[in-house]
């Protein structure tokens, strides 16, 4: 799980750049944003799914 957590952060970190990019106008950065985000949303689900894994193992 933390594994997965600290590859979300990359993710989040790796697009700055581009976020300031798109917000300034560059349609480019702005395909690349929702490129990145997409896969942020799946890695965040990654997480979530580990998260629930654990709490069900340790109820058992």
């Amino acid at each position: 799980m933390l594994e997965t957590y600290e590859q979300l952060k990359k993710l989040v970190e790796s697009i700055e750049d581009d976020v300031r990019k798109a917000a300034g106008g560059n349609k480019a950065a702005g395909t690349r944003v929702r490129k990145m985000m997409q896969d942020i949303k799946n890695t965040a689900q990654a997480v979530r799914v580990k998260v629930l894994e654990t709490r069900e193992t340790t109820e058992e």
